[in-house]
């Protein structure tokens, strides 16, 4: 279980010569079971993915895991914990295979039949991707399978996905959806996923609405998800466009 008691976070504006608060006293508490949290374009849904991730500290209130106080632990030190998080653009790394990553994310050697079952969870052909490089060679799309493999692997407790589906194809998307079909229906544990996309919110139990920095909505998909299709939440939250390439959720919320 994840909490976040009062959690604030501000950073300096240079333009008006004093700090901006992003993220503005959030109490949140988030149980096993798949979350997405959407939002507008600058509502602080990537700053709130980094302070469970601990890329940053918050500026004041507490993040507990499990019961444990992790404020002032590293990403490192949250990653033994248990928290895995999936950057919004995949890191690649020279030298290294698909198959050196996934052992070192699953934390031991494990069996070619094993990294074969990780890569053919994420719809990725093993003889294809297993000895390929994690360089410029690979799409968007196939690294962003790769490090959910690399999650799937990795089998911990808060699993933390910060848009996903960025930068890729419709065709990638499509396969993105039935990966996180299939990982919701198979993997304990927590999942949350920041995203503005209709089909990944409709795949959540419960959906958060994050708008300058303040949590707007907090309920079931059922609760939620037509307000949203509606544009009927309380709160002011830009449209996001909608693209052949990438259907997008459409926000007229005002």
């Amino acid at each position: 279980m994840l909490e976040l008691r009062n959690v604030s976070y501000l950073v300096d504006d240079e333009d008006q010569g004093n700090q901006k608060e992003i993220i503005k006293n959030i109490d949140l508490t988030i149980e096993d079971g798949f979350t997405a949290i959407t939002g507008p374009n600058g509502g602080g849904k990537s700053t709130l993915a980094k302070l469970v991730a601990g890329i940053i500290t918050p500026t004041s209130g507490q993040i507990f895991f499990n019961g444990e106080d992790i404020t002032g632990l590293s990403i490192t030190e949250r990653s033994r914990k248990g928290i895995t998080f999936a950057f919004q653009q995949p890191v690649r790394f020279k030298g290294l295979t698909v198959k050196d990553l996934l052992k070192i994310a699953a934390g031991k050697d494990v069996s070619l039949n094993e990294v074969c079952n990780y890569l053919s969870e994420v719809g990725l052909c093993a003889k294809e991707y297993i000895d390929r490089e994690v360089n410029a060679s690979l799409s968007g799309g196939e690294l962003k399978r790769i490090e959910i493999a690399m999650a799937i692997a990795r089998k911990t407790p808060l699993t933390l996905f910060d848009e996903p589906e960025a930068g890729i194809d419709l065709w990638s998307f499509q396969n993105l959806i039935h990966v996180f079909e299939n990982i919701h229906e198979h993997a304990g544990g927590s999942i949350i996923i920041i995203s503005h996309q209709e089909r990944i919110l409709n795949i959540a139990d419960r959906i958060i609405v994050l708008a300058a920095g303040e949590i707007k909505e907090n309920g079931t998909k059922e609760e939620v998800l037509p307000k949203l299709l509606a544009g009927a939440a309380p709160s002011p939250v830009d449209a996001v466009e909608t693209t052949p390439a990438c259907p997008t959720l459409l926000n007229k919320m005002v």
